[in-house]
């Protein structure tokens, strides 16, 4: 499928082709004038997408509507165009040389993004120990109920942020970006520091201060991760990452924690500072482009997505937690799910660049629908079958991790088909309905979870199997016609 070309009467660019001129056959019997101009343009009309296309032409030539209509008795060039269409059998020619694809990505480069979103796991086997204590009236350790929130609120604010700043950098105002997580990312921490504090009830000062980090780690990786610093935000985190491995093979001073998490969390908060500094230093004023339509309203969806997704994930680990014998057991489900990123975006950029393929190699909207649902479906087999060898091999080197039962892994599967084609839609501009999906399927977890409605582990699969469904159906609808890739 290529889009029509439209060009206005009177103009005529060098790429289009001049009719050729042709003198009467000598005889009683003339051709059909019709059939003899089809034939001497049959390879731009088989290769038209539109009559328009050939009226530009015809016009662009300087025939006349009195010539049209004496020479080959229509009324105009419009007309004698959509003739000559119909008599002519489509052709769309291969383009020479393999075609642009700005979907191109490397694998690495998303895994890194995908283990840099995890890595920050870690720092919680090095700060069990500085949270060590009997679990709540809930059955959950200490503090995890200010950590959960700090949490909760960080990845809201944070995909909110980060959105913004990525509008700003689509416009290739780097300066207006810089100023927007400059002023953001801190407020984001405050805001997560003080839910956490709110919360965090008698689970002490320690308690607090490690949300206070985990509340500014996330404000700061956001503005790295945003200005395309991944491989400096995963040097800062060797040191805290190496230490929690350590810790997870064998017992490692309590002091550990609290020399290695201070260390990365400073280390990553210096190189964001670094990194928004040009913004602190420029004058007032320059380089600012205002763009209309830019409203802080539009960032709202997204930062609904990253609470419901945030809150899905947090509801299926804290269902280990409940079941599992120690804190750690916190960590597998969200550790694999959070690692699936990086195969998760990866395969959106092949989904992406599958689509470009289907555009040039089909010519009915129903062969392009079916192409496109194909292309969907290998990517999220693809990323289900990544996310499934990530939740064995963490259950399997994790201690204290649950058993994993039937229907616990169809509802992390389940979960995964949520989150893949969430980001989906969320990357074609189609936040609106994914974020509608995922807030209403984390409320019904949330009440199940905080009700004992059932079995917990039996509604996970419930609630994620009707959004899965539900987001599957969207992704039919909305990404199976061509206009939604043009």
């Amino acid at each position: 499928m290529s889009g029509s070309l439209w060009m206005p009467p009177g103009s005529r660019p060098e790429t289009l082709p001049v009719i050729p001129r042709q003198r009467a056959a000598p005889g009683w019997a003339r051709p059909d004038p019709l059939d003899e101009l089809a034939a001497r343009l049959d390879d731009f009309t088989a290769a038209a997408v539109h009559p328009d296309e050939i009226a530009a032409l015809l016009e662009s030539d300087g025939l006349s509507d009195d010539q049209i209509r004496e020479r080959y008795g229509v009324k105009n060039s419009f007309a004698l165009a959509e003739e000559l269409y119909e008599r002519t059998e489509r052709r769309y020619p291969e383009p020479e040389g393999l075609p642009h694809d700005p979907w191109r990505a490397g694998l690495i480069g998303c895994l890194l993004r995908g283990l840099l979103f995890a890595l920050p796991g870690l720092g919680y086997v090095l700060g069990a120990p500085l949270l060590a204590g009997p679990r709540d009236a809930s059955g959950l350790p200490p503090a995890t109920l200010s950590l959960l929130a700090g949490a909760l609120v960080g990845w809201t604010w944070n995909q909110g942020l980060a959105h913004r700043a990525y509008v700003w950098l689509g416009l290739g105002d780097r300066a207006a970006a810089r100023r927007t997580l400059l002023l953001g990312a801190p407020a984001g921490a405050l805001l997560g520091t003080l839910i956490a504090s709110a919360v965090a009830g008698t689970s002490g000062t320690t308690a607090i201060a490690f949300a206070a980090g985990q509340s500014c780690y996330l404000g700061a990786a956001t503005v790295l991760l945003v200005m395309g610093r991944e491989r400096t935000l995963l040097v800062a985190l060797l040191p805290m990452a190496a230490g929690a491995v350590l810790a997870l093979s064998e017992p490692v001073p309590d002091t550990a924690g609290l020399v290695l998490l201070p260390a990365s969390l400073v280390a990553v908060a210096l190189l964001a500072l670094h990194e928004v500094a040009p913004a602190i230093r420029a004058p007032k004023g320059l380089g600012v482009r205002r763009t209309t339509g830019h409203r802080l309203s539009a960032s709202l969806p997204y930062a609904l997505f990253g609470l419901a997704t945030g809150v899905l994930v947090l509801c299926t680990a804290v269902e280990d937690t409940l079941a599992g014998e120690r804190h750690s057991a916190l960590a597998p489900a969200a550790v694999a799910l959070t690692l699936s990123m990086g195969p998760a975006e990866w395969l959106l950029y092949r989904f992406r660049s599958g689509t470009l393929t289907g555009l040039r190699s089909t010519s009915t909207a129903r062969a392009f629908r079916r192409a496109t649902m194909r292309t969907a479906g290998r990517c999220l087999a693809a990323y289900l079958a990544a996310l499934l060898g990530l939740v064995l091999a963490t259950s399997a080197v994790w201690p204290g991790t649950p058993q994993i039962t039937g229907v616990r892994l169809a509802g992390l599967l389940l979960l995964g088909v949520v989150l893949w084609t969430g980001l989906l839609l969320q990357s074609f501009g189609a936040v609106l309905g994914t974020a509608a999906i995922c807030c209403t399927a984390a409320l019904a977890q949330t009440l199940a979870l905080l009700t004992h409605t059932g079995s917990p582990h039996w509604s996970a699969p419930i609630v994620h199997g009707t959004a899965a469904l539900a987001q599957a159906t969207l992704v039919c609808v909305l990404l199976g016609r061509a206009t939604a890739h043009r």
